[in-house]
């Protein structure tokens, strides 16, 4: 138990990770949030979910950005331009385990390889889940004047072409994008 208590308190660090985007009252988004909605958003659509395993799901969205406790979140705008992003995550994820019994270990980094390789079909719909969620937060959060929401409109799209379900909110989402692009024009 010891162990374990030590992990979480390693883990509460993403608390205070904090992502580039920005909340509809103006501040930064830390990681946890960003985790928390995309297990919300995978509750909220369960029912469109039956041929997945829920319980899979959601394990995969809690640890997905585990390892950013430990050197913080690439925003998406600047992920292309570090090529090393998957490694030191892997790493930061292994030392945050290695606080663990070595079978829960085992399952959280499972988990994450299973995630950043897109191995299972559960991975692949967090993805996409994942670029929604962050696009999402885009057109909620009071961002700065020069913001580029065109971003959104190219952002994730292999990972939310996997799943109708994705697919469909893909198409949400870009309309709303596409508002917003026009509405900061005018402005």
């Amino acid at each position: 138990m010891t162990a374990i208590i030590a992990f979480l308190q390693s883990a509460e660090r993403l608390k205070d990770t904090l992502r580039s985007g920005r909340t509809a009252q103006g501040r930064s988004e830390s990681t946890a949030e960003h985790s928390w909605r995309l297990c919300l958003m995978i509750m909220a659509f369960e029912r469109d979910l039956a041929d997945h395993d829920i319980a899979r799901l959601l394990k995969l969205a809690v640890v997905h950005d585990l390892g950013e406790a430990i050197h913080g979140d690439t925003p998406a705008t600047e992920q292309h331009l570090d090529p090393d992003r998957n490694e030191r995550e892997r790493r930061d994820m292994a030392k945050l385990c290695a606080l663990l019994p070595d079978d829960i270990s085992g399952e959280m980094l499972n988990l994450w390889d299973d995630y950043a390789g897109a191995r299972s079909p559960e991975a692949r719909l967090v993805k996409g889940f994942d670029k929604l969620e962050t696009m999402l937060q885009h057109l909620a959060g009071r961002n700065a004047s020069d913001f580029n929401y065109a971003f959104n409109l190219s952002y994730g799209t292999a990972q939310t072409n996997y799943h109708p379900l994705l697919r469909d909110l893909r198409a949400i989402v870009d309309g709303w994008t596409r508002e917003r692009i026009d509405h900061s024009h005018r402005a």
